[in-house]
């Protein structure tokens, strides 16, 4: 029997527009749209009630085809493991949530991420499908993010994001660099490598820019604080790594051969504080994650 509330324990659900196609069914659609998932696959999740419409009503396999049509339907990997360890939640009200994310926790669905991200978890806690983040963190990366919970004044604050105006603050455990001078300053040019999960500094005008402080030095390991201005994908890792310094425990900086998540192993990178202005009622927030290296 289709579940009455198919968000109780799941994220939210993808939406496809349904594309021009000569299909007879919803099924046939589907399957064509997305081969890699068999057709017995499809038949299990329509009678699960895990293939809706734009109303969020469960619709049948033998539903027939129309182009334009809106589809929500749930994304899931079989046996998807439980990262073991859990989030913390810094502030609440009725505009955000601040989350403390834990290292190896994925912050939305992305491959074989689906249940177990920081997005699934919190919509299932709270109830709320339309809970959305303001920005991401890696999952190796652990430390503040930032929700909203009201889609009213969301796009306020994902100004604040657009125009630079929240102030991020990252530390990292990494080897020394004796012989830069600090604080400094990292501006290059960040593309896309090879394999296609990597990023990297090419000739060019910058796009990217971190400034890097030292916090604390040891023979062997030192402190960094990191303030990224612009927000490129891997950016504090290819900014340190580039430098001769990359984060301890970082295996694409450089790549290493890909196992299994190690649970003591880390990447030492932790998202530290966010600050910004409140565009609605022109507050002063600040929030410090728990959380260390």
């Amino acid at each position: 029997m289709p579940r009455t509330d198919p968000l109780a324990d799941s994220a939210a659900p993808s939406r496809l527009q349904l594309p021009p196609g000569a299909w007879a069914t919803l099924l046939d659609g589907l399957c064509a749209r997305f081969p890699a998932i068999g057709r017995e696959r499809w038949l299990d999740r329509f009678a699960r009630g895990r293939v809706l419409d734009a109303q969020g009503r469960a619709l049948a396999a033998s539903t027939p085809y129309r182009v334009g049509m809106e589809v929500r339907y749930f994304r899931e990997v079989a046996d998807e493991a439980r990262v073991p360890f859990e989030e913390r939640i810094v502030h609440a009200d009725t505009r955000l949530l601040v989350v403390d994310k834990p290292h190896f926790l994925a912050v939305a669905p992305a491959g074989r991420h689906v249940a177990e991200t920081l997005l699934g978890r919190l919509q299932r806690r709270y109830g709320e499908p339309g809970l959305a983040p303001l920005h991401r963190l890696d999952a190796a990366t652990a430390g503040l993010v930032l929700f909203s919970r009201d889609p009213a004044s969301r796009d306020a604050y994902q100004a604040l994001f657009r125009a630079r105006r929240i102030r991020k603050r990252y530390e990292a455990l990494a080897p020394p660099l004796p012989e830069r001078a600090f604080p400094l300053l990292r501006r290059s040019r960040i593309v896309p490598g090879e394999p296609f999960f990597l990023m990297r500094e090419a000739e060019g005008e910058p796009n990217s820019e971190t400034r890097i402080e030292v916090m604390e030095r040891s023979e062997s390991v030192w402190r960094y604080a990191l303030e990224p201005v612009t927000g490129r994908k891997h950016q504090l890792r290819v900014h340190l790594a580039a430098l001769g310094a990359p984060i301890l425990g970082d295996r694409f900086y450089p790549l290493a051969p890909q196992a299994p998540d190690d649970y003591a192993r880390p990447l030492k990178l932790l998202a530290r504080s966010l600050q910004f202005v409140d565009p609605l009622d022109g507050r002063e927030r600040r929030y410090d994650s728990g959380l260390s290296l």
